[in-house]
């Protein structure tokens, strides 16, 4: 791998999941990399990427969200309690997330689809409201998530890790919204799909770290690991390495309005 390093923004980490945070930020920066956002996912972990945001200024960035994973052990006085967690500190972020739909079945079995609509709903009248971009998770949920970003009007959006049908990209793309490519662009047939068909001008990187990746060796991701995202999109489209880090971090940085 080249030893060249690029300056890099990290658009979707859970850097309140990564046990040892120091060193971790000290590798990405070590990386290359400039910026991270640190997406929260409910009213806990979205206290814990605002005080990574105040503790880390001008690195770790705070985007607010609520996963739909979470909604299965939240009731409805729950919901509310984060939906206005997030709107008191709309001022704090740079952008909500991780929010979206997620039908694996297992998901579903928690929270059914309306529901989840429902709460996805009414975090992106937040970002209407506030103008604040959004980073969509939409596991199986493709079309849904994207006709419900454009049925609520918000424009500044990302569909974290798509894996999705071509059709609906080419409808993401249209609208002039952003993928981003994780480090399994390295061996997943259809995200690396997504990703080569996806134009630089619509794409960002990320790691969504703590993930584990790989497939004959495994690894638990950090930040740093977004050198990685950016030598397999490079290679997938046969693009030099500083184009793609120079376009993707100038993307990210326009998305959430980052002064970098």
């Amino acid at each position: 791998m080249s030893t060249e390093i690029y300056r890099l923004i990290d658009s979707h980490a859970h850097l309140d999941e990564i046990e040892d945070i120091e060193t971790a930020i000290h590798k990405a920066q070590q990386a290359g990399v400039v910026a991270v956002i640190a997406v929260g996912q409910e009213y806990d972990s979205n206290i814990r990427v605002l005080e990574l945001g105040e503790k880390y200024k001008r690195f770790v960035y705070p985007a607010l969200g609520l996963h739909p994973w979470s909604l299965g052990t939240m009731d409805s006085a729950g919901l509310e309690r984060n939906l206005q967690l997030i709107e008191d500190n709309i001022q704090s972020a740079v952008g909500i997330g991780e929010i979206g739909l997620d039908y694996h079945k297992r998901v579903r079995a928690a929270t059914e689809k309306e529901r989840q609509q429902d709460a996805f709903r009414s975090v992106l009248e937040l970002a209407r409201k506030y103008d604040k971009a959004v980073s969509v998770h939409s596991r199986y949920a493709w079309k849904d998530g994207f006709d419900i970003v454009r049925e609520c009007k918000v424009n500044k959006v990302v569909f974290h890790w798509y894996s999705g049908f071509s059709s609906v990209l080419r409808e993401i793309i249209a609208a002039g919204c952003f993928i981003s490519a994780t480090p399994a662009c390295e061996y997943h047939d259809e995200h690396r799909k997504a990703v080569k068909h996806t134009p630089l001008e619509n794409l960002l990187l990320e790691t969504d770290s703590p993930v584990t990746y790989g497939r004959e060796t495994r690894y638990e991701s950090c930040p740093a690991d977004v050198v990685r995202t950016l030598a397999a999109v490079a290679q997938m489209k046969g693009i030099d390495r500083e184009t793609v880090a120079w376009k993707t971090t100038e993307n990210a940085a326009r998305l959430f309005s980052l002064d970098i």
